[in-house]
């Protein structure tokens, strides 16, 4: 396992070299692999980058997220406009079924909730509005409720795991009971494990995906 301080100046230079985050003002502390991250940015969209950034520095085990979105002055925007400007946002989305989807703001604070036949149309409705300005943080309840009933196709995500370049070379085991996904194994990143449950999710038929996989670093 990495010394602390070497993985901490390596998110720090990861979190860096990010053209979004160059000027944010984001703290890295670590221990034992976890990383945790505070400050403060401007918007939630440095926030999820700063995260994802980190995720991806090898000898990151886990990644704890404290940063705190603070606008400026002149960001005055009332929870009922920000809520109006979100139901625009997810209406003129292509791939998602706005009348599926409920939304609730508080101080800032968004909500989605409701039900999708896709992880891909989970994220996109979660994509269609991080960006916009006076959200400071956002919670993704959206359930996937696909409409096949037949059992999920084993082969169909381990051939998903082989085509991908970042964990084409890991050893994932896949187990597949009615509609429900067991990911275990061994990768070596944080960056894999999502990566891997991601494409899971994206199978035909997925309710839910079981993640145990292990991560096992290279150099340890």
């Amino acid at each position: 396992m990495k010394h602390n301080e070497t993985l901490k100046n390596e998110v720090k230079e990861a979190i860096r070299l990010e053209p979004l985050l160059n000027t944010a003002e984001i703290e890295v502390t670590t221990n034992e692999g976890i990383v945790t991250l505070s400050g403060t940015v401007d918007s939630y969209v440095k926030k999820r980058a700063a995260e994802h950034v980190a995720g991806k520095v090898p000898g990151v085990h886990a990644v704890a997220e404290k940063i705190k979105v603070k606008f400026g002055a002149d960001v005055t925007k009332t929870d009922e406009a920000l809520a109006s400007e979100i139901l625009k946002a997810l209406q003129f989305s292509p791939d998602i079924l706005k009348d599926s989807i409920s939304v609730l703001v508080e101080d800032g604070w968004v909500t989605l909730e409701g039900k999708v036949k896709w992880t891909a149309q989970k994220e996109e409705a979660e994509r269609a509005v991080h960006h916009l300005s006076g959200v400071r943080m956002i919670t993704n309840n959206i359930s996937i409720r696909s409409e096949r009933e037949d059992d999920v196709e084993k082969a169909t995500i381990e051939n998903a795991l082989l085509r991908n370049w970042a964990i084409d070379d890991q050893e994932i085991e896949v187990s597949v009971l009615g509609n429900q996904v067991t990911l275990m194994g061994k990768v070596h990143s944080l960056y894999q494990s999502n990566t891997a449950e991601r494409i899971a999710w994206n199978a035909p038929g997925v309710c839910n995906v079981h993640n145990k996989l292990t991560i096992e670093y290279a150099d340890c």
